[in-house]
């Protein structure tokens, strides 16, 4: 005797209600995250580069103490080894600013007595508002 039974399919998974669900939360909190997050992080990249422009002056200085009160002709002696392998600068390179772009730099001149290093913000580009001014150790000393 052969019995034959029958299988009723049953699908598992999620409802479409149930996506959505998920897909609107989801999309809540993103919002939240993206409100809360992305200006910090441009204040996170300002900080950073005032912290490096202030470091990179610092090691300008002692380059010059070092040499006579001679400034450097740019900012990559500060990491080439001295005669007893010490750098100024840990690392092979100058870091580059938050945003991708090389810090400047410019040695003194008649009406100021000190170099200057800078970055020119966001956009890459001199002058700028916000995320785009530039920044430079004259106006970080001014701010404290």
């Amino acid at each position: 005797m052969h019995i034959q039974t029958h299988r009723t399919s049953r699908r598992t998974g999620f409802s479409l209600a149930e996506l959505m669900v998920v897909l609107v939360i989801i999309g809540l909190l993103a919002t939240v995250v993206v409100r809360n997050v992305l200006p910090n992080i441009f204040i996170a990249k300002g900080t950073k580069a005032r912290a490096d422009i202030v470091t990179l002056s610092e090691a300008v200085e002692q380059w010059a103490m070092l040499n006579s009160g001679t400034f450097p002709d740019s900012l990559e002696v500060l990491v080439q080894p001295d005669e007893d392998g010490q750098k100024l600068i840990k690392g092979d390179r100058i870091p580059k600013d938050p945003w991708g772009n090389e810090y400047g730099y410019e040695q003194p001149t008649r009406g100021n007595t000190e170099p200057r290093v800078f970055s020119y913000g966001a956009d890459g580009q001199p002058g700028g508002e916000g995320n785009d001014a530039d920044i430079d150790n004259f106006t970080i000393r001014n701010e404290e």
